[in-house]
């Protein structure tokens, strides 16, 4: 049913119940996204192992890490940055958006409104805020929920205008940000400085990098001495905040990105509609064509040294627009190619991206175990090369739990619990 012309119900969270409402059944998904989610969000492990085991600002630069990083000449960081950073989080971003479409499509079926969508992103909201505040920083939930109820606003647009509103969303985006943080490039080398005016522009800008390197302090040290409790009150006393100015920060692109991907679910383009041919020519084109743009920049960084402000110039400001055609090309070559990966791996894969919220959160306890001080303490401890270890690591526990436990039970743990929260009923968790 079109859910640009189905009614809304008029019955919804806001009076009775709907009974017939109920979650979708495992008959009912689209194993293509399953399988994009379990690169996903294994790939997220990857780009955020970093901030998980240094200092946040070692995520940018490798100058930043507490030992040596282990890198010579920066190419394990500019792997990274081509393959991993921002990609990973730009396919859940567009998978969370033709979620939302399925979603929906399914609870209208069943008589119920975008309430009840609104109603489960309040719930991921919540989720969010106890995984920013007492797990770890780098949460994308909470934004996700906020974005995501203004992404609710656009549902019955037609497939076309979503598509346009979100990519000319996204390069105007990509514009903004470039504008706003590509002259920290500039000032953060020896180029103009013997301009007085560009002098005293680097040593502002300096100077702000120094109070914001100085406000982790705090917490670094209680990751590093294992003092939860002082960690969780710097959190909810001084960064109480931060979900919502990080959600505000990558909004021009999270928004656009969900708007994208809700008209690419409604044009068919995770459910074969798209001809294999095209799938593969353009999935390689916008691939590479990012893939290059990347690597370029990544040269930009190495003969700048990798400064904390010119890697973050990258990462927020010359990245984003050759990133859009290469999370587009990499969700193109995995719709293309993922029907004929049938073997053990991929079938695991598939698992781990039906209970992707399970090990996303999941994840992110695991490595307070890794690295807070209370438990392993391996926090600042560990090189790029150990950090990857730790990837694989985790990696092969997510793959190892999330096939045998969907063989007998009908959802993760967490997913089954957000389900019971969103449709406020007990259901069985076994089959």
């Amino acid at each position: 049913m079109d859910q640009a012309t189905t009614p809304d119900a008029a019955q919804d969270l806001a009076g009775e119940p709907v009974a017939a409402v109920a979650p979708v059944a495992s008959t009912e998904r689209i194993e293509t996204l399953d399988f994009i989610r379990g690169i996903a969000v294994m790939g997220i492990l990857a780009a955020n192992i970093v901030a998980f085991g240094q200092p946040s600002f070692a995520y940018f630069s490798p100058g930043k890490f507490l030992v040596p990083a282990s890198d010579p000449q920066g190419w394990m960081w500019i792997a990274q940055f081509i393959l991993i950073d921002g990609k990973m989080r730009g396919l859940f971003t567009v998978l969370f958006g033709a979620g939302m479409v399925l979603f929906m499509e399914k609870a209208w079926e069943r008589g119920a409104t975008r309430w009840l969508q609104a109603w489960r992103l309040v719930i991921l909201m919540g989720f969010g805020f106890l995984h920013f505040h007492f797990i770890w920083l780098g949460d994308i939930l909470f934004g996700y929920a906020m974005l995501g109820l203004i992404a609710l606003t656009c549902l019955r647009w037609a497939a076309r205008v979503q598509l346009f509103v979100g990519l000319a969303g996204y390069v105007l985006g990509a514009v903004f940000y470039a504008g706003i943080v590509m002259p920290w490039l500039l000032v953060s080398t020896d180029l103009g400085t013997s301009s007085p005016e560009m002098a005293e522009q680097r040593a502002g800008v300096i100077a702000g990098l120094e109070q914001q390197l100085a406000r982790e302090d705090v917490p670094n040290a209680a990751l590093a001495s294992g003092d939860y409790a002082k960690l969780v009150g710097h959190r909810l006393g001084e960064q109480t905040l931060e979900p919502v100015t990080n959600t505000l920060l990558f909004s021009l692109e999270t928004l656009p990105l969900m708007l994208i991907g809700m008209a690419l679910y409604r044009f068919g383009f995770f459910s074969g509609a798209v001809p294999r041919e095209k799938l593969v020519f353009w999935g390689w084109i916008g691939t590479l064509a990012g893939a290059l743009a990347h690597l370029a920049i990544g040269f930009v960084m190495q003969a700048d040294g990798f400064s904390v402000l010119g890697t973050q110039a990258a990462f927020l400001g010359m990245s984003p627009l050759p990133r859009l055609p290469m999370v587009l090309g990499l969700a193109a070559l995995m719709i293309a190619y993922s029907p004929g990966w049938t073997g053990w791996l991929a079938e695991r894969v598939r698992a781990a991206g039906r209970a992707a919220f399970t090990n996303y959160l999941g994840t992110s306890i695991a490595m307070m175990f890794v690295f807070q001080g209370w438990a392993l303490g391996l926090f600042g401890q560990l090189n790029r090369p150990q950090l990857y270890v730790v990837v694989v690591l985790a990696w092969i526990v997510m793959l190892a739990w999330s096939k045998p436990w969907l063989d007998r039970f009908a959802y993760g743990p967490l997913e089954w619990l957000w389900r019971c929260l969103t449709y406020r009923t007990l259901f069985p968790l076994k089959k």
